[in-house]
């Protein structure tokens, strides 16, 4: 690639990724203190990236690989979502907010396969280009939080208390508008198929990679992806509103911590697996969801502050370990015919259906132990722990180890 098209592709990464950043973190302590919102109010607010994971494969099956560049509906679908942040940002009570972030995450999460697809098809070598591209994004990620909680401070008690947090809308509104308009200039990136071509349901759901599931072990890997979801799920929708509510200063930059933990962990992972093998790395990142949850459950913001620290930076061991382990345990077992098929089919199950029945769970929980207006957060961290453990020891007794070819 050239250089100037290096930098189109970064800047796109970035601005994806900081958008995201910039208010999905922070959306449950706004919901919560803001807009008084329950527990399971604020699982239905974060079920819909389930909603949108679900949709997407759709979206782009059936219209952005048929009928328009990548590039032109990635800019209309930021320019549409930022007005749907703005709406977002006015929104005064949650029967207001719902519809508009409902179909906001309806119009991104189709965005996130069509960055990719941008990228791809401008790079002759994807395996050693795209890392250098993606980390930009988690470079977005990390510097949203850190603008929240070390600049603008919108995160401290007192502003939160203010309602300052629905500046975050507005912050992510403006980079969805330049985004939207940015794409415009981007490479083209002309549909991968004719709209003449035939396409089915079970193409666009990547139901060919059904056929994984003859091997067993596969299986019962991907049984424990939708499950691990659940605790995940936790952390996504409850960690910031705990930082928060327990004192901790400028939460939001803090958890972007956990962003630069994943881009190291990212960078070793391929060691670990060599060294290690795949059912053990698989095991070690189930572990650290445990210790996760057990170090937020003791932890608090007093002498025991550098258990939330330490367990926010075991995110990298968390999602590196685990889930893209498994992206790579999927690539290599599905084969060059069906593994765009398995890697959606995968990505269906886990951002859709398991984070949907997490969602879920997690809103319930928070609701059943929250007396009196008081949260009782060691029993919240508690249960996603146990479930966690649960799904660890089941895995280690019936999945059988086995290698897959990795390059260091």
């Amino acid at each position: 690639m050239k250089l100037s098209i290096k930098i189109l592709l970064s800047i796109m990464m970035f601005l994806q990724f900081f958008i995201w950043g910039a208010w999905f973190v922070t959306m449950g302590t706004f919901l919560s203190q803001n807009l008084t919102a329950t527990g399971a109010e604020t699982a239905m607010a974060y079920s819909t990236q389930s909603w949108g994971a679900i949709i997407a494969p759709f979206i782009i099956g059936l219209i952005a690989d048929r009928f328009f560049n990548a590039e032109r509906i990635l800019g209309v679908l930021h320019l549409a979502g930022g007005g749907l942040m703005l709406m977002m940002f006015r929104a005064e009570s949650f029967d207001d907010f719902y519809p508009y972030v409902l179909g906001y995450m309806i119009l991104y999460m189709p965005t996130l396969a069509l960055v990719n697809s941008v990228s791809f098809y401008q790079m002759k070598d994807a395996a050693k280009e795209f890392s250098l591209i993606r980390v930009f994004g988690t470079v977005g990620w990390i510097i949203a939080g850190t603008l929240i909680s070390y600049y603008f401070s919108w995160d401290s008690s007192s502003s939160v208390a203010d309602g300052m947090l629905k500046n975050t809308f507005l912050m992510a509104a403006y980079a969805s508008f330049a985004l939207g308009a940015f794409s415009f200039f981007l490479p083209k990136t002309p549909p991968s198929s004719s709209a003449d071509d035939k396409v089915s349901m079970r193409q666009i759901l990547g139901l060919d990679a059904l056929k994984l599931f003859n091997d067993k072990n596969y299986l019962i890997f991907f049984i424990s992806s939708i499950l691990l979801c659940i605790p995940l799920a936790f952390y996504y929708q409850n960690a910031n509103p705990f930082l928060t509510e327990i004192g901790l200063s400028n939460p939001t930059g803090k958890m972007a911590w956990g962003q630069v933990s994943e881009v190291i962990f990212m960078l070793l992972l391929p060691y670990f697996l060599i060294r290690l093998g795949l059912k053990k790395t698989l095991l070690i990142g189930m572990l650290a969801w445990v210790l996760r949850y057990l170090l937020f459950a003791y932890g608090n913001a007093d002498e025991k502050t550098a258990m939330l620290i330490v367990g926010i930076l075991l995110h990298g061991i968390c999602y590196d370990f685990f889930f893209v382990t498994g992206q790579i345990y999927t690539d290599a077992k599905a084969g060059p015919k069906i593994k765009s098929a398995a890697q959606g089919l995968i990505t269906l199950a886990t951002y859709g259906i398991g984070m949907l029945i997490g969602f879920w769970s997690a809103g319930k929980i928070y609701d059943a132990y929250t007396i009196e207006g008081v949260h009782q957060w060691k029993d919240i961290w508690l249960a996603p722990a146990g479930f966690a453990f649960l799904i660890l020891v089941l895995f280690l007794l019936v999945f059988k180890n086995e290698k897959i070819e990795v390059n260091e």
